[in-house]
């Protein structure tokens, strides 16, 4: 058994992307904490970035610093089905190099 059965997710997304992630993770399981799914929070947040040359940015221009609100989406998730839900967000994110991290959570579900 895995010390770590259970990862938090972080996914940012630009606001007009938020209910197609929440739903993707809902078909994937994740947020299902007891007798409750689709269990997940979001924020609104302020985020940075400058595209680089030859990307092709959903939002910003190569060259150029960008800042632009967004919401980060924390939601709970098996470990052994991280890397099939992140593979489903990322056919879903409109980003070229979407920010998702993985988090292990200790002591959520032992």
């Amino acid at each position: 058994m895995t010390p770590f059965p259970y990862c938090k997710l972080e996914i940012f997304v630009p606001a007009s992307h938020l209910e197609a992630v929440a739903q993707t993770l809902g078909q994937k399981d994740a947020g299902h904490i007891g007798q409750y799914d689709h269990c997940l929070s979001y924020s609104p947040v302020t985020s940075r970035w400058r595209p680089l040359g030859g990307t092709h940015p959903y939002l910003g221009s190569p060259g150029q610093i960008s800042q632009e609100e967004e919401f980060k989406i924390e939601v709970t998730c098996p470990t052994a089905q991280a890397a099939d839900t992140v593979a489903a967000i990322k056919a879903i994110h409109p980003y070229e190099e979407p920010v998702i991290n993985v988090i292990p959570l200790l002591g959520v579900g032992l």
